[in-house]
């Protein structure tokens, strides 16, 4: 009887090139076309307007408060209903200055000794009276409707948590369109999983949670826009996405978005060892969170084993799968040179960016080696001219 003679590297490679394979294209075929089972839609009720806390914590935001604040005053949204608060985070610019010159606009500013994001968003959550807190970011500006489109949402009692879309502006086919790509999948996968049940977290600059929901955070937390849900979701409650409320970002450099991805990535780590649950029979989402989060942190290490494992392969497997290699790191170093706008860049940059997200994922591995908040940088906006 004839069988398969498998060698081992073929095994290997078989095995490795299969999960970067799902992870990159099969997990998104199976988000669209496999018979979910789904959760009702959630009841969505204009005329409910509950008390609103608005949370921004600011660490020498200077050059973005003023067009903040005034994008937040203009949020319709019924004032008298809204409170805001500005948590200042050691800032050393003209951040407390500028806030307080909102003060008659109903903006109160909270000093507190720099302690990192997390802490300040404590201190704000212990002085906030609204029966939903709203977050957000200093840097994003927010539509008009966004924060009136969040709290219709909260009229339905088994969603905890809803959050916003933020849209990329002024995209251009350079570096960036990787990106851009990579973003509008992110955005469809989120609106997938919130239909299925919820999302496996919230987009930063534009959340909102019950009031009820929130716990103090550890002041070391890297993504307080999961951790802050994954409370309410494991707490019985939904986390879905409020498509139609928007808000607004310049792109970043391919550099910059490197240091948010290995912050992100590391974050993914601390939250698995704050909630192990995550990957027990209590997360409803379990296989979405496998696929989407956890696969990140995991694939280039199935990538290197599939490149390792594929020098060993017999010919002619061994020549096709060499010369496809090549071809990828290839088009990654084309972009390095391929003119700012050409249609080039419209292959070759997103091979360039997931090849930079599977470095990111690897250095998201210094958050065993080093305090959390050193993984924190300042994100560098991209020079529109």
């Amino acid at each position: 009887m004839m069988g398969i003679n498998l060698s081992i590297p073929a095994v290997v490679f078989c095995l490795s090139a299969g999960l970067v394979s799902y992870l990159i294209a099969g997990y998104p075929v199976l988000l669209a076309f496999f018979p979910w089972r789904r959760l009702p839609a959630p009841r969505k009720d204009f005329t409910d307007k509950p008390s609103v806390t608005a949370i921004l914590a600011v660490h020498n935001g200077e050059a973005f408060l003023r067009q903040k604040l005034e994008s937040i005053l203009a949020l319709d949204y019924p004032r008298e209903l809204l409170e805001i608060l500005v948590i200042s985070d050691g800032s050393t610019d003209r951040t407390d200055e500028i806030a307080s010159e909102f003060t008659d606009s109903g903006v109160h500013l909270l000093r507190v000794t720099q302690g990192g994001k997390a802490a300040a968003l404590n201190a704000g959550m212990a002085q906030a009276r609204g029966d939903i807190i709203f977050f957000t970011d200093v840097r994003q500006r927010l539509a008009p409707d966004s924060l009136r489109q969040l709290v219709a949402y909260f009229a339905d009692p088994t969603i905890g948590c809803v959050t916003g879309e933020l849209h990329i502006l002024n995209q251009t086919n350079g570096e960036e369109a990787g990106m851009s790509l990579y973003w509008r999948y992110e955005i469809w996968a989120r609106r997938q999983m919130s239909l299925i049940d919820s999302m496996c977290g919230a987009t930063g600059c534009i959340y909102a949670i019950r009031r009820a929901l929130v716990k103090p955070l550890p002041a070391d937390t890297l993504l307080d826009d999961i951790a802050l849900p994954l409370g309410a979701f494991f707490e019985g409650y939904r986390l879905i996405v409020a498509e139609e409320a928007k808000a607004y970002d310049l792109p970043f450099p391919l550099d910059s978005e490197f240091a948010r991805h290995v912050r992100t990535l590391a974050g993914v780590w601390q939250l698995l060892t704050r909630f192990p649950q995550l990957l027990g029979s209590r997360n409803r989402m379990r296989l979405h969170f496998l696929s989407h989060k956890f696969g990140r942190l995991i694939m280039p290490y199935a990538a290197l084993a599939a490149v390792l494992s594929s020098l060993f392969l017999p010919n002619p497997w061994f020549g096709v799968v060499v010369i496809a290699e090549a071809a990828i790191l290839a088009l990654a170093m084309l972009d390095l040179v391929a003119p700012q706008g050409s249609s080039l860049k419209r292959i070759t940059s997103p091979v360039r960016t997931l090849l930079v997200l599977l470095a990111a994922s690897v250095c998201a591995l210094r958050i065993f080696f080093v305090p959390p908040q050193r993984l924190w940088t300042k994100a560098r906006l991209r020079d529109t001219g």
